[in-house]
């Protein structure tokens, strides 16, 4: 069975790197709760391989002074994502309100949503 699988490529800056990782913390905390199957923060650390021509920093638009992030969250379903960012965001809203202070520029966070297509999983 296909499962769902939000993706994201963001920038933190250097300075706000303890920040983010308290609210990463939280946040994964709060979706596995919530029914999430993995949540994942994976910091860059090979990102510019001679092979490729668009790597994440350039897409990005990174600065020398952040860190590229990729981040995943994999859900049952695409109706199961929906169910629990709706309670995700319910959480986060009723604790910090609409407008929850972000340590990374959201103006560059790039967001979608995935059907997986192969998926392999080690028993």
């Amino acid at each position: 069975m296909a499962t769902y699988v939000d993706g994201f490529v963001l920038t933190v800056p250097k300075k706000q790197l303890a920040a983010y990782k308290k609210i990463a913390t939280e946040a994964r905390d709060i979706w596995m709760k919530y029914g999430a199957l993995d949540y994942k923060e994976c910091v860059g650390e090979d990102l510019k391989p001679k092979q490729v021509k668009l790597t994440f920093p350039k897409m990005i638009a990174a600065k020398p002074t952040e860190v590229v992030f990729f981040s995943f969250i994999v859900y049952k379903s695409k109706a199961d994502r929906n169910k629990i960012n709706k309670q995700v965001m319910a959480h986060f809203e009723k604790k910090y309100g609409k407008d929850m202070k972000m340590p990374v520029d959201m103006r560059r966070f790039a967001y979608g949503g995935f059907t997986s297509l192969v998926e392999a999983k080690k028993k």
